[in-house]
């Protein structure tokens, strides 16, 4: 770390007053996680079941500091996480991302800044402003912050009705450059919301991605609209996403049934609030489920066996996000006029299904991705209010965010890993400790047992 790096870095570590804060001169580089250009075809000749190790393409260390557009600000980061895209990314899988940053630089203006020899990744962030553009009028420097994935186009029209059905929407951190897993990073001022103060700055970075993407596919009028009552089939229901789906499936007065792949998992996700798990060598999901039709009906008729005995009825909403292994069954095993909600595909894009069970019983598929601004302001509002908990479970240091990423990779993780970036240690950013301590610290880290008991 550069004197000058360091004078900014102090003065945010020791709660600096804004007005020392912007008179802290900025680096000229800082360290980040990222992609380089060079790597892109490191895995181009591995066979399709090769393990892609991420730690190969990961690297820690310095880049520059970029210009800071009008409407943008910069934010030193105290702690981000890891999500799925920092995978992808790292296995330049299905594309290289440096494509994404080639075609928005495109776009000519301060775009062209992200077309760069590396990538900073990370689409998850908490910390605070240090900087401010022109343009910003809501945000202001000391402001703590946690970063919303949506980079979007305030001057497009649709952005107006819902900001991600802008064709300029992009996932920050994954299709632009400069995101979260740095020591500083450059968003938009439509992508700050106030940090919830009773949490840490890793509790908090947990929220963005996964939080915010659960909240708009279950609750949101863009996504499937869940009631009070209704049956929730919860893929993956003690990792990142399912972590938060449980949560706000109980709170909604739903019903969640949750699927793991191991009796730790279990225990995990009836903690989180699944009234039902079930575990997936119940159903018997094998390597041709995914492409073979009938394969994926009897396994959705032995799924449906389980939830109709332990609820008595089938599932109003599938939360898929898993993919090609699983998509069938979900789309078989919701009620008639039921919805499958989509935001991604980790064991692959291309979805094989019987149609005759979506057309002829009037189901319906909606395909959903993050959140919009309000949609992740009211997200965050239900943490605030202690009725959402973090589910970070393990914290890495930056200069292990390899390791980290490696975790996700191979599905050895439980709810969300946090990345600590310039916080020292885990624990800290708390300015509201009274509500910490209404709250609870048992409520607040649901998943501190498990963690404990893994590392016992």
């Amino acid at each position: 770390m550069s004197l000058t790096d360091a004078v900014l870095t102090d003065a945010v570590l020791s709660g600096a007053a804004p007005e020392e804060l912007a008179r802290a001169p900025l680096p000229g580089t800082y360290t980040a996680a990222h992609l380089r250009v060079e790597d892109e075809n490191v895995f181009a000749r591995a066979d399709s079941g090769a393990d892609k190790d991420v730690r190969r393409t990961l690297h820690v260390g310095e880049v520059p500091m970029p210009e800071l557009a009008p409407d943008e600000v910069l934010v030193a980061v105290m702690a981000s996480s890891v999500n799925y895209n920092t995978v992808w990314s790292a296995k330049f899988e299905p594309v290289s991302t440096f494509r994404f940053l080639r075609s928005y630089a495109r776009q000519g203006g301060w775009a062209t800044r992200h077309d760069q020899p590396f990538h900073v990744l990370g689409s998850d962030a908490a910390g605070v402003v240090v900087r401010v553009g022109s343009g910003v009028r809501r945000r202001r420097i000391g402001d703590h912050v946690i970063v919303s994935p949506a980079h979007v186009d305030d001057q497009e029209p649709a952005t107006q009705t819902d900001g991600m059905l802008s064709e300029g929407q992009l996932a920050w951190g994954f299709e632009t450059n400069y995101g979260g897993l740095a020591h500083y990073a450059i968003a938009r001022a439509s992508q700050l919301i106030p940090k919830p103060p009773h949490l840490t700055w890793e509790e908090a970075a947990g929220i963005p991605v996964c939080g915010g993407t659960a909240y708009r596919m279950l609750v949101s009028d863009r996504g499937a609209r869940m009631k009070q009552g209704d049956v929730v089939l919860i893929w993956g229901a003690a990792g990142g996403l399912g972590a938060y789906a449980a949560q706000l499936v109980r709170n909604g007065g739903g019903i969640a049934v949750g699927v793991v792949g191991s009796e730790r998992k279990e225990a995990v996700a009836r903690r989180l609030g699944c009234q039902v798990v079930i575990n997936r060598e119940e159903i018997g999901i094998g390597q041709d489920t995914g492409d073979d039709p009938e394969q994926a009906v009897k396994a959705g008729k032995r799924l449906g066996a389980i939830i109709r005995r332990e609820v008595g009825e089938d599932p109003h909403i599938a939360f898929e996000h898993v993919g090609r292994a699983t998509f069938g069954i979900s789309v078989f095993v919701v009620r008639r006029g039921g919805t499958v909600v989509t935001c991604g595909s980790s064991t692959g894009y291309h979805h094989t299904f019987d149609n005759r069970y979506l057309w002829m019983k009037l189901k319906r598929i909606i395909g959903s991705h993050i959140a919009n601004l309000q949609e992740m302001t009211e997200c965050a509002r239900l943490f605030e209010q202690g009725r959402i908990a973090p589910v970070i479970s393990e914290v890495y240091p930056l200069a292990e965010v390899g390791e980290a990423t490696r975790r996700v990779q191979l599905n050895q993780h439980i709810g969300k890993v946090g990345v600590l970036c310039l916080a020292p240690s885990p624990g800290l950013g708390v300015t509201a400790p009274e509500q910490r301590a209404r709250i609870g610290e048992h409520a607040l880290t649901p998943l501190r047992s498990f963690t404990a008991a893994a590392a016992g």
